[in-house]
């Protein structure tokens, strides 16, 4: 469902010349997996995503998803995918629900498969109570379920969460975890960054550690601590990364 091939970002940095912040990195994810992408601050993880989301061009090397390129299909490519990061924004003079029928309308979908959908995403986050209430009003957790309502609304096939915790309270984290996991088993591919390793091992099916827009390895976590003779996974991250 996500191929990624060779695939390669470079830019042009007045002081270092040309910098590769993505290096001939190749993975696969499939439907009903979520695929864990590891690495410190500047490793490429944010650089990747924004290029599967289609915000930036490779320099070179394959990135489809849902059997779509990025760069020849990029429309398409953006019909297919929800995207949510810990950055996400909502408007403030819009309520829960306008947020979530605004982003469905943007996707094409007719009123009745709207309507439908949006049915269903409310009722599946619990998202009833505030529907009415106005994005200045949401508490934290109300707001991340908004941005995860309108990423889901048009039912995608590929979910791209990037560090979707990040300054969430412990509570608020395990509902969008949750959530996460139940997209996971009605069959998503879902690509997911984040630092907090309690997560990667809660929730990931396979992980790839990157550093310096390489990956160093990839696989279970399992599958890793045998290879790299290190059960704690803390301490594997940082013994591939430093």
């Amino acid at each position: 469902m996500i191929h990624v091939e060779n695939l390669t970002k470079s830019f042009r940095d007045l002081r270092r010349g040309q910098v590769l912040a993505v290096d001939h990195i190749s993975f696969d994810v499939s439907p009903g997996e979520i695929f864990g992408l590891l690495g410190p601050n500047g490793a490429g993880k944010t650089t990747t995503m924004r290029i599967l989301c289609t915000v930036l061009k490779p320099t070179a090397g394959i990135a489809q998803l849902a059997g779509h390129d990025v760069v020849t299909h990029p429309s398409l490519v953006r019909q297919n995918i929800g995207f949510l990061s810990a950055s996400t924004s909502i408007y403030d003079r819009m309520t829960a629900w306008e947020m979530v029928e605004y982003f469905g309308k943007l996707y094409g979908l007719t009123a009745e498969r709207l309507r439908e959908r949006m049915d269903a995403v409310f009722t599946t986050l619990q998202m009833n109570d505030f529907r009415d209430v106005l994005g200045a009003k949401l508490s934290t957790g109300m707001r991340q379920k908004v941005s995860i309502a309108r990423a889901i609304v048009h039912d995608p096939p590929v979910m791209i969460f990037d560090e979707p915790t990040l300054g969430l309270d412990v509570l608020v984290a395990r509902a969008v975890l949750q959530n996460i996991e139940r997209l996971r088993d009605e069959g998503k591919c879902i690509l997911y960054s984040t630092h907090i390793m309690r997560e990667v091992e809660k929730i990931c099916d396979r992980v790839a550690i990157v550093s310096k827009g390489k990956i160093q390895t990839c696989g279970t976590l399992q599958e890793l601590r045998e290879r790299h003779g290190q059960h704690d996974l803390e301490e594997l991250f940082f013994q591939l990364v430093s």
